[in-house]
C-alpha cells in the first residue's frame, strides 16, 4: 500500500462520524443544529461532498455570545494555574489527534499534506506557549510619583469573536483562540465556511481537557450573516480577524455601533528583494519556498520579486526550471508541493490573471495553465517582463503565482517595494549590513526579514501596515489586544487636596 493510500483510508475513518451526523456548532458546551439548517462543505480535490455542516444565523450568534458572557465570570475567576494546566492539556489533545487534523485539513483545503502535518503541530505549540504566559499576563508596572503609588494591571476584555481563513484554519485559529484564552476571555469562534472541519475537532480536544461549558462557542455560517452578527453584538467586546482588507473594513464599520475593539490581520503583496550581492541560491530557495508553499495562499507570501538587473537573466532563469518542477498532486501524498486551490470561486479569481497578465504585456514564463482534473488544481506560475503598474504587481492573487520585477538601484528597488497597499512583510537579501540596516528602516512592513524566509517567533510582534491590518499578534502585544490596562493610585501620605467650599 502506498503513502498515499495509506493516508486516505486512514481519513476515510477520521471522516466518518461527520459523514454520518454531520458538524454540528458548539454554544454553552452543547451541540447544536443550525437554526437556518445545513450547508455543504466540499473537497477541492475532487468537487465531492464531505458532510453537512450547521448553518448559523444571528439567532445562534447571540445565543453563543449569552452563553460566552455567562461563562466569563467562571473562566475570569479561575486560579491563573489551573487556566494554565487546561491549556496545557488541549495542546497535548492536539499533537495526539496531529495526524488526524492534518488529513481532515489536507482533504478540507487543498493543501498538501507535506505542510499541514506542521501547521497541526503549531497549533500545539501556541496552546502551549501561551500557556506558559497565563501567570504574567496580568503583570503591570509600579510608576512612583511625589504623592502616590501609582501601578498597572491588566484585566480580560470579555467575551470577543474570532473569525478565522480557510488557508491553514488550525493553525489559524489557535494563533488566535490561545492568547484570548489565556488573559482569560471567553470565545465565540466563527470559522470560514469553507473549511469548517479541523474548527470543530478544536471543540472536541477542548472539551475532552476541560474547558468549562461557554468558555468556547463555535458557530458554523456566512459573513454576510453569522459574522455580521458577531460583529454587531453588544456582549463581544472584541473581534479578531484574519482574511481580506475588503472584509476588514466592513468589520471595523459594523463594529463601530457597539465601538468594538478591532485586531485585523489583513492581506499582503509582499516583495523579496534580490541584490546582486546576496547568497543568489539561499535567496532563490527562500523566494520559492514562500509564494509556492501553501499553494501560495498565504498573506505573508513573497509574490513579488525584485531582482537587480546585473543578475536577473540568470536568477530567472534558475527560478524557472524550479517553477516547472514543482509537484503538483493529491493533498495527502507526501510527495506533494502543491494541491487544489481551495474553492472555485478562489480557482476562477486566480486564474483570471492568467489573461491579466497576457494583457498587461508581461510574459508567463512558467505555468499560466490549469490542470485536467475534477479538482481546482493549477500549474505554479510565474510572470516576468513586469512592471510595478500592472494589476498582477499590485492585487493579492493569493495563489501560487509568483511577478518578477527587475530593478537597478537600491533607490529604485525601495521604490517599487514600497508601491503597494499594502505593507505585511518584506523579505531582504544581501550580504551589505549598511544597505540592510538604510533598506528596512525605510521598507513600509510590519514584518521584515533579512537573509531569511518566514520564520515565526511567536514572542515577536505579528502584524502589518497600510492595508495588511491593525494591530499584532504574539507574545505580550496579543495581551494588549485581549486585555484592559487598569491603573491604581495609592495615596503614599497626607498630600495637600484642594478644598471647594470651605469657610
Amino acid at each position: 500500500m502506498s503513502a498515499l493510500e495509506e493516508n486516505i483510508g486512514k481519513l476515510d475513518g477520521h471522516l466518518k462520524k461527520f459523514r454520518e451526523v454531520g458538524i454540528l456548532n458548539c454554544i454553552a458546551g452543547v451541540d447544536v443544529t443550525g437554526s437556518q439548517g445545513t450547508f455543504q462543505t466540499t473537497s477541492p480535490v475532487d468537487r465531492s461532498i464531505i458532510c453537512n455542516v450547521a448553518h448559523g444565523s444571528k439567532e445562534d450568534i447571540d445565543r453563543a455570545a449569552n452563553a460566552a458572557q455567562e461563562a466569563f465570570s467562571v473562566w475570569r475567576e479561575m486560579p491563573a494555574l489551573e487556566r494554565k494546566e487546561v491549556l496545557i492539556r488541549i495542546a497535548d489533545g492536539i499533537e495526539a489527534r496531529a495526524e488526524e487534523i492534518a488529513l481532515c485539513e489536507c482533504w478540507d483545503t487543498g493543501q498538501a499534506y507535506k505542510f499541514m502535518s506542521k501547521a497541526a503541530l503549531r497549533g500545539a505549540e501556541n496552546f502551549r506557549y501561551f500557556a506558559d504566559q497565563v501567570v504574567q499576563a496580568r503583570d503591570g508596572q509600579h510608576l512612583k510619583s511625589p504623592t502616590l503609588m501609582n501601578v498597572t494591571t491588566r484585566v480580560p476584555i470579555g467575551p470577543v469573536g474570532i473569525i478565522t481563513p480557510w488557508n491553514t484554519p488550525f493553525m489559524l485559529s489557535t494563533w488566535k483562540i490561545a492568547p484570548a484564552l489565556a488573559a482569560g476571555c471567553t470565545v465565540v469562534h466563527k470559522p470560514a465556511e469553507a473549511s469548517p472541519i479541523t474548527a470543530r475537532l478544536l471543540v472536541e480536544i477542548a472539551h475532552d481537557a476541560g474547558l468549562p461549558a461557554g468558555v468556547l462557542n463555535t458557530v458554523n455560517g456566512f459573513g454576510e450573516v453569522a459574522g455580521k452578527a458577531l460583529c454587531q453584538n453588544p456582549k463581544i467586546k472584541a473581534i479578531a480577524f484574519v482574511g481580506e482588507s475588503q472584509t476588514g473594513s466592513l468589520i471595523i464599520k459594523q463594529g463601530a455601533d457597539t465601538l468594538k475593539r478591532n485586531h485585523l490581520e489583513l492581506g499582503g503583496k509582499n516583495p523579496v528583494i534580490v541584490f546582486d550581492d546576496a547568497d543568489l541560491d539561499r535567496a532563490l530557495d527562500a523566494a520559492i519556498f514562500m509564494i509556492y508553499s501553501i499553494n501560495g495562499e498565504r498573506c505573508t507570501s513573497s509574490s513579488r520579486l525584485l531582482v537587480q538587473d546585473t543578475i536577473r537573466d540568470n536568477f530567472e532563469a534558475k527560478l524557472i526550471d524550479r517553477v516547472n518542477n514543482i509537484q503538483v498532486g493529491h493533498p495527502l501524498d507526501p510527495k506533494t508541493e502543491i494541491g487544489p486551490l481551495v474553492s472555485e470561486e478562489h480557482y476562477r479569481k486566480v486564474t483570471s490573471y492568467f489573461d491579466i497578465a497576457k494583457a498587461d504585456g508581461a510574459t508567463i514564463a512558467a505555468g499560466g495553465e490549469v490542470m485536467e482534473s475534477e479538482g481546482y488544481f493549477v500549474r505554479p506560475t510565474l510572470f516576468t517582463e513586469a512592471n510595478t503598474k500592472m494589476r498582477i504587481a499590485q492585487e493579492e492573487i493569493f495563489g501560487p503565482v509568483l511577478t518578477s520585477i527587475s530593478f537597478s538601484s537600491e533607490e529604485e528597488a525601495l521604490e517599487i517595494a514600497n508601491d503597494t497597499d499594502y505593507g505585511l512583510t518584506g523579505y531582504v537579501w544581501t550580504n551589505d549590513l549598511t544597505r540592510a540596516l538604510r533598506f528596512t528602516e525605510k521598507l513600509e512592513a510590519g514584518m521584515i526579514w533579512v537573509n531569511s524566509e518566514n520564520v515565526r517567533h511567536l514572542p515577536t510582534p505579528f502584524g502589518g501596515v497600510k492595508a495588511s491590518g491593525i494591530g499584532r499578534d504574539g507574545g505580550d502585544w496579543s495581551f494588549e489586544f485581549y486585555m484592559e490596562q487598569k491603573h491604581i493610585g495609592f495615596a503614599t501620605g497626607r498630600h495637600k487636596i484642594t478644598k471647594l467650599g470651605a469657610l
